[in-house]
């Protein structure tokens, strides 16, 4: 598996993960096994290491909290290990909703989970923005209909990608001058 293989599955729907693997690498290719090993080795990186707070997270999420944004988590990973990782950085009371893939019929890059996200949040996708790092992120979120903002981290966006971006940011308060730019 290369790099761009695993960059090429983040935020990826488990099914369309396991397709897409299955497609590179054979049928016989065992998703499920590679999943659970994947799984058992972020744990143990975790109790280790602890999770790195992306840069400018405490800034944005005390603007958002003091300014009155209703706030969401809409991510790919299930809700008990979302909570565990928000409640390890301790931002768990920042987020009015988490949404996971599982919550919803089709997961990234399907729009499906920020509709959910919105619904949840009793706000229209067009009022909102998505923050993602992800290229498969960004897709589910400009499909829904929400400002996607991208703050990479692993890959930049593509020609292709940057169709779709609202803004990209290098750190995640820098999203409190976009917000503050679109009261005006």
């Amino acid at each position: 598996m290369t790099r761009e293989d695993v960059l090429s599955i983040r935020s990826l729907a488990g099914n369309l993960t396991e397709a897409k693997l299955k497609k590179r690498f054979g049928d016989d290719f065992d998703y499920q096994k590679v999943r659970l090993k994947r799984i058992e080795l972020m744990n143990s990186y975790i109790l280790k290491n602890g999770i790195e707070k992306k840069k400018g997270l405490d800034e944005l999420l005390i603007y958002l909290k003091e300014n009155g944004y209703k706030t969401a988590v809409a991510t790919a990973t299930d809700l008990k290990r979302a909570s565990m990782y928000l409640d390890i950085i301790n931002v768990t009371k920042y987020f009015d909703k988490i949404v996971c893939a599982s919550m919803v019929q089709n997961g990234k890059p399907h729009p499906d989970i920020y509709l959910k996200a919105c619904e949840e949040l009793d706000v229209h996708p067009f009022e909102a923005i998505a923050l993602e790092d992800s290229p498969n992120g960004i897709i589910s979120a400009h499909s829904a209909g929400c400002k996607a903002v991208m703050v990479p981290d692993l890959s930049e966006p593509d020609e292709e990608l940057k169709k779709l971006l609202y803004k990209r940011i290098d750190s995640l308060d820098l999203l409190i001058d976009v917000l503050i730019s679109l009261k005006k």
